[in-house]
């Protein structure tokens, strides 16, 4: 027996499967008792609401029970249901077999408890079907979500999903809901690159997604927490852990081909020659900076008197330099909330840093080529200063500090 194996189905009058549009994934490990009214239900769902020909793929990843037979007899109940067996464990395993062996322009998957209402189900799938979207997730933690959890899972989840802000500069909000779709073209892509076999396997097809220019939907969903999973939070967080440094490594060391992929697959720019963003960043951009700069030079002019030119230079750069990040970040970037507010303004602060090394060595530059120079001189050398910090402002903090929004 090979690694995988499809058993046969029964397709009913109409054959409905044939030529199926979506392919909906359901990964299951001795999932005797759920697998049968979690199937029935999700095919009730799809043939009432769903207008486009489906199919629902139980992937069985090496279970000991009864799984197996169940499935089979789903298989030849039901229209429009495939079993494929692997004789290796691992969710990852099974969705990537699954989705790779598919023929459906739309692939998706859900867990087996069905946790997520399957009235997301059309707007998740509905962008990729339009080309629209190249991925699309469920969210527990977008606006307008409805969640029924404890507070400790509530807890790991969020601390998760910070983590991977922090550490791989994830844009999307909920890595972990099991409701997910990609279009089968952008997964052929990405797959074989996806080298985790367990519950990391969406985290790092996401990430690669967000890296290769991919545009990644969001659907606000309702899910209520299924009290008697089986998952091993400790174990599967300390697999988690592993895989975010193992994935920060290969994208650090350019063992990823993030520039192919991207090439490959990303979107097209809406100017030719611009990068999608830019241009409307760099307007909003340039008028945060000439109110800086104006702010700047008011606050310099008004301490100078007092502090002296290099004490006014700095206490004027800070000032401004503060308002300036916070000012980008909101309106520039549009990164709304507190996650990675602290982050952006330390990596703000460094900027200023450069900002300040810059302005004073030009005012050192001032003071040892003419030592007699008038207050006009000193704030037109800072005036050209601070338009080539300005510059480089904008490209670190696209580059950097708000990559994720780049």
């Amino acid at each position: 027996m090979t690694s995988t194996e499809t058993l046969p189905r029964a397709v009913g009058a109409g054959g409905r499967n044939a030529g199926a549009v979506l392919d909906v994934v359901i990964p299951v490990f001795n999932e005797e008792v759920d697998l049968g009214p979690c199937v029935r239900r999700l095919h009730a769902h799809l043939r009432e609401s769903f207008p486009y020909p489906f199919r629902i793929t139980v992937a069985d990843n090496a279970s000991t029970d009864a799984t197996p037979e169940v499935a089979g007899a789903l298989a030849a109940e039901l229209a429009g249901v495939e079993v494929v067996r692997l004789a290796e464990k691992g969710r990852g395993r099974a969705l990537k077999q699954a989705w790779s062996a598919s023929d459906a322009p739309v692939l998706a998957y859900m867990d087996v408890d069905l946790s997520t209402d399957l009235n997301a189900l059309l707007p998740l799938v509905a962008p990729l079907l339009s080309g629209h979207s190249d991925v699309s997730i469920g969210s527990r933690l977008a606006r307008g979500s409805r969640v029924v959890r404890g507070p400790k899972r509530e807890f790991i989840s969020r601390s998760y999903n910070r983590i991977l802000r922090t550490a791989l500069s994830a844009s999307f909000s909920d890595a972990q809901c099991g409701f997910k779709a990609i279009r089968k073209d952008v997964a052929e892509q990405l797959l074989p690159l996806v080298e985790d076999t367990g519950w990391f396997f969406d985290t790092e097809l996401l990430v690669l997604a967000q890296r290769a220019g991919l545009r990644i939907h969001e659907v606000p969903v309702d899910w209520i927490d299924d009290p008697d999973s089986r998952v091993d939070i400790v174990a599967t967080a300390v697999a988690d852990l592993k895989g975010i440094a193992r994935l920060g490594r290969a994208l650090v060391t350019g063992k990823v081909p993030v520039a192919a992929l991207r090439s490959r697959l990303g979107r097209a720019p809406l100017v030719e020659g611009v990068p999608a963003g830019l241009l409307p960043q760099l307007l909003r951009f340039g008028g945060i900076g000439v109110l800086s700069t104006v702010a700047f030079l008011l606050l310099y002019a008004l301490l100078r008197p007092e502090f002296g030119a290099q004490a006014a230079n700095f206490v004027a750069l800070l000032t401004t330099a503060v308002a300036n990040t916070a000012l980008n970040r909101r309106l520039t970037f549009a990164i709304r909330g507190s996650d990675g507010a602290v982050r952006h303004q330390v990596q703000g602060l460094l900027l200023f840093a450069l900002g300040l090394a810059l302005n004073s060595a030009a005012l050192i530059a001032l003071n040892w080529t003419a030592p007699g120079h008038s207050h006009a001189a000193e704030l037109a050398v800072l005036l050209l200063a601070n338009a080539v910090t300005t510059l480089l402002r904008f490209v670190l903090m696209r580059v950097w500090v708000f990559r994720e929004a780049g």
